[in-house]
């Protein structure tokens, strides 16, 4: 999934930005990136780091949507468990939300049942002030959710950052994860203008969804102003992800336009099922 894969790198790549950023210890602490499959059943967690000299564990969940299945709550507790038994110490957890989202389902932090009750840290990036983020070179990307009154200022802010990178490679990763991420909030005309693709193809993140052929089946239909193929290479990637498509689903994609056949091939990549793309038709159709 893009955006996943997106905050995955970024935190396993950059993890003494994310312990400043959500577990400041004083002194640099040496960072051990823990490997994400927890005991028992293999249930993977976004990204775990570790803190040997601190002896603390930091979990970060990043999340586009507060509804799962079993519930985001139930998992900080199942992970919390599966983490203290593996590894003991100290962890603390963290559900980043990237988009913004009206629901009171946001705004939880524990787990309760009874007598049990388990907190744990939710940022919601929409309110986070952006300064921070735009200090850190792993923390760019999300720079791009942060909060603002002047969105384009803002992309154009990250872009001038993301430009004083001076690795070239570096620079191609941090500039595709913050395509990823901006695509969330911003019109994608505006992405491509003010986050350019030449740069970006050095970038194992774009490599990876270049290899997947979902952006570029999609933009090569548009080139060659066929729909048809668009809508057909949707179809595949769907059906391939969630399943066989109901004969009014395919009716509903067969009447998108382009560019919203675009969005939905990006959007696709955090299809888990079938009411994903239900849910998402209903949003652009209603």
């Amino acid at each position: 999934m893009a955006y996943d894969n997106a905050c995955k790198y970024l935190a396993e790549k950059f993890p003494e930005s994310f312990i400043q950023w959500l577990l400041p210890l004083g002194p640099p602490t040496p960072v051990e990136v823990l490997k994400t499959e927890l005991i028992q059943e293999p249930i993977r967690a976004d990204s775990l780091t570790f803190l040997k000299a601190g002896n603390q564990i930091l979990h970060i969940e990043f999340e586009t949507r507060p509804y799962s299945e079993p519930p985001l709550p139930f998992r900080m507790l199942d992970y919390y468990v599966r983490l203290k038994r593996q590894y003991g110490g100290s962890v603390h957890q963290v559900v980043i939300f990237l988009r913004e989202i009206v629901s009171e389902q946001v705004l939880l932090s524990k787990y309760e049942d009874g007598a049990t009750r388990h907190p744990y840290q939710v940022i919601r990036l929409w309110e986070q002030d952006p300064n921070f983020l735009l200090s850190s070179t792993g923390l760019l990307p999300l720079a791009t959710l942060s909060k603002t009154n002047e969105p384009r200022q803002l992309l154009q802010q990250v872009a001038n950052q993301v430009a004083t990178i001076e690795e070239t490679k570096q620079q191609a990763d941090v500039l595709a994860c913050s395509q990823v991420l901006a695509g969330l909030r911003f019109d994608k005309k505006l992405i491509r203008q003010l986050l350019r693709k030449e740069t970006m193809r050095e970038s194992v993140i774009y490599q990876e969804i270049h290899e997947e052929g979902l952006l570029e089946g999609i933009q090569q239909g548009i080139q060659q102003g066929q729909k048809r193929e668009a809508v057909s290479f949707v179809m595949r990637q769907l059906t391939r992800r969630v399943g066989e498509l109901a004969p009014e689903l395919e009716v509903q994609i067969q009447s998108l336009s382009v560019d919203t056949l675009e969005d939905l091939g990006e959007a696709l990549l955090d299809f888990t099922g079938v009411e994903d793309l239900v849910s998402w038709l209903g949003e652009r159709l209603s």
